[in-house]
């Protein structure tokens, strides 16, 4: 198999491995979940607090496979690089505008994928919600497609930017209501437009906060 393919039955058989894990170690917890719609194209947009993330919101979510964007250096091992490719992760460019991955993930959603981003752009440092990424806001309106606000709470503890492995600690994951394109279109187009966008679905995500934390 060429070392780029997507692999379902790869991606549903860590998902409950994983899923397991989660369950024991991490006191698993799903809000929400109803809010991803069953078809059609949808961007996950979540809080990034640590490496935990991705693989929590796919285990999150039963009816529909997950597709993530992440940084290329994480594809430059050649069995990491086959096992990301093979549960649907695509690398992106962060030190160069990569056109050819964002037109890749339009692409992908205009043709009915469910695809997760981190509008933070990378691991919060210190816990708390990072400054959003106004690129976000270009790829949301160019994709025309509803997006869940997600908050995932506890990975920061459980797996921190500065640890080497995962301990146990509590994981909850808190879905909203889609934001409907309609919502985006009333802020205006063009790039005067895409910080107000990203702004708006930090908003939700903030809002899907517990008040314990």
């Amino acid at each position: 198999m060429q070392v780029g393919s997507y692999r379902p039955l790869l991606y549903h058989g860590s998902r409950h491995v994983l899923l397991v894990l989660f369950k024991l170690f991490h006191r698993w917890k799903v809000v929400g979940s109803e809010h991803i719609p069953a078809t059609g194209g949808c961007l996950l947009a979540s809080n990034h607090a640590s490496f935990m993330d991705p693989p929590a919101l796919s285990c999150a979510i039963a009816h529909r496979n997950i597709r993530f964007m992440a940084r290329d250096t994480l594809f430059k091992n050649g069995i990491g690089s086959w096992f990301m490719h093979g549960v649907g992760v695509f690398p992106i460019s962060r030190d160069r505008g990569d056109v050819g991955a964002l037109k890749k993930c339009i692409q992908m959603l205009k043709g009915g994928d469910c695809v997760g981003i981190f509008p933070e752009g990378t691991r919060t440092r210190d816990g708390e919600l990072a400054p959003v990424k106004p690129g976000i806001g270009f790829l949301i309106l160019a994709a025309g497609v509803p997006v869940v606000p997600a908050y995932i709470d506890g990975s920061f503890q459980a797996y921190p930017r500065d640890a080497s492995w995962p301990k146990p600690h509590p994981v909850r994951i808190y879905f909203g209501p889609p934001i409907q394109p309609s919502e985006f279109e009333v802020l205006g187009k063009g790039r005067d437009s895409y910080e107000k966008v990203a702004h708006l679905v930090m908003e939700r995500i903030r809002a899907l906060k517990p008040a314990s934390s």
